[in-house]
């Protein structure tokens, strides 16, 4: 009996993710689409000194909410079912529904960019997709979305295996950037117009506008650092979570600083902000030759791919975790053979398909979806720095307490300063996609036997904000005010 047991407990072993997947999943799950064309959107609203203090909030903050998901996979290692579980642990069901469905939408509308990107990059070697935004696009986009679909029913493992590999090999071209940048930098392009004031002076309210403008870019290409977390009941070692985390952060972080800093040391603002996307691609030509856009938009190609693998496994993981804990109904939860989610896929991807015909009506996909993403990951990113507050408080006092507390507040105050520099277009337009969850929340409600006092008199009135902010959003959205 007891040879059974090992070889069963063997075999489980085998299932599990071990440190260097985890560490490479946060890595494939942040650098996708977004740091191809990062020169670029950064470019479009700051000058290189605006963009060197960006990354340094953002690097304060995003440490900071990295630390918070370590501190806490460490602390609470029972906590296994996602980020999104701290949201409910500490604040209640409904907090943790909203932090559930604020993460699954950002995933898969992180998806709608990506498809558009890729498309875009495709149409580099084949006309078609010129654009990325057209009838052929769509139907390229949506036939890959379901191969990815069906990739996953066989495994969430296996998938998690072919996004380590693709990881590395879309590593290269961005290590081939950064090494060509090295040697084309030119400090005397870097500093011109540095402050990208009229005096060309700093001026503190046209710099601070700059930096805001930032601020959605930056918190786009860090979604997906959590990936670990997410997949932490299936990681060999509970602290491998933390540990991945931090690490992935840290190396996502100075490769982002990297390839922004070096390509306004190439080519000046103005330049940067009008180049085609992917801007990478058009930056390594101006180096190397036209070689060197072919280069970047193959790498560009196999990187969507490969993130685009990783968040067709996070949004589903996260309906089937949420389904389990009551917060999204049971279909979610629904399983094949192969342990994957075939419902909460199916329904997944069925949005994805559906936002795809935003190709058709906005001149800019790309930059409205990625927008759209981190407005609402915010959210969830929010509770779970709350959360830190909250349980470091409640410890006995010590150093350690007190460390971690300082990380839960400044990691808080960056997500809340982010949030506001979403601006009112983003967070009206995040209460629209919020109204169809609150009918999912009580469907989920009534099957776990709670068909009465669903909310407290506190969720009700947030219930009333979101419905008076999607009336406001619709209106403004039929008279123009907010143009998609």
């Amino acid at each position: 009996m007891d040879k059974i047991r090992k070889q069963e407990e063997i075999k489980s072993d085998q299932h599990k993710v071990g440190l260097l997947p985890l560490i490479t999943l946060v890595m494939g799950s942040a650098i996708g689409a977004g740091i191809f064309n990062l020169m670029k959107d950064m470019a479009q609203g700051a000058a290189p000194g605006a963009v060197l203090i960006s990354w340094v909030i953002v690097g304060i903050g995003i440490i900071a909410l990295a630390l918070c998901f370590q501190n806490l996979s460490d602390a609470l290692p029972e906590l296994d079912a996602g980020i999104f579980q701290y949201a409910e642990d500490g604040f209640g069901k409904f907090a943790g529904f909203a932090s559930a469905w604020g993460y699954w939408l950002s995933i898969w509308l992180g998806n709608v960019a990506f498809a558009t990107m890729l498309m875009s990059s495709l149409g580099f070697f084949f006309p078609i997709f010129k654009g990325g935004q057209n009838i052929p696009s769509i139907i390229g986009a949506s036939i890959l979305l379901w191969f990815l679909n069906y990739l996953v029913t066989k495994g969430v493992e296996n998938a998690t295996v072919i996004n380590f590999v693709v990881t590395i090999c879309k590593l290269v071209p961005i290590f081939v950037f950064i090494v060509c940048g090295l040697f084309a930098f030119k400090l005397s392009t870097f500093t011109y117009d540095f402050w990208g004031t009229v005096s060309q002076r700093f001026e503190w309210a046209d710099v601070f506008y700059q930096v805001k403008s930032t601020m959605l870019i930056t918190i786009f290409v860090f979604v997906g650092i959590e990936g670990a977390s997410i997949l932490s009941s299936r990681a060999k070692y509970k602290k491998d979570v933390g540990r991945a985390t931090i690490i992935g952060v840290l190396s996502v972080l100075v490769i982002y600083m990297l390839v922004t800093i070096l390509s306004f040391g190439i080519l000046p603002q103005g330049e940067l902000a009008h180049l085609p996307e992917p801007g990478m691609a058009y930056v390594l030509e101006a180096i190397v030759g036209y070689w060197g856009a072919a280069f970047i938009c193959g790498g560009l190609s196999i990187s969507i791919l490969g993130v685009w693998l990783s968040w067709t496994i996070l949004p589903a993981e996260t309906g089937l975790i949420a389904a389990k804990q009551g917060l999204f109904p049971q279909l979610f939860g629904k399983v094949n053979k192969h342990g994957a989610p075939t419902y909460s896929l199916a329904i997944t991807s069925g949005c994805i398909q559906l936002f795809m015909f935003t190709f058709l009506i906005t001149d800019e996909a790309y930059q409205f979806m990625a927008s759209m993403v981190s407005s609402v990951v915010i959210i969830t990113y929010l509770f779970v720095t709350l959360y830190q507050v909250k349980f470091s408080y409640q410890q006995p006092k010590s150093k350690n307490r007190t460390i971690q507390l300082a990380i839960g507040v400044v990691a808080t105050l960056f997500q809340i300063w982010a949030f506001f520099s979403a601006g009112l277009k983003y967070n009206l337009l995040l209460t629209l996609l919020f109204v169809p969850g609150i009918f999912v929340y009580i469907q989920a409600q009534k099957e776990q036997g709670r068909s009465k006092n669903i909310f407290s008199n506190f969720e009700k009135m947030v219930v009333g904000l979101i419905f008076v902010g999607s009336v406001a959003a619709l209106y403004f959205l039929v008279t123009d005010v907010i143009a998609i």
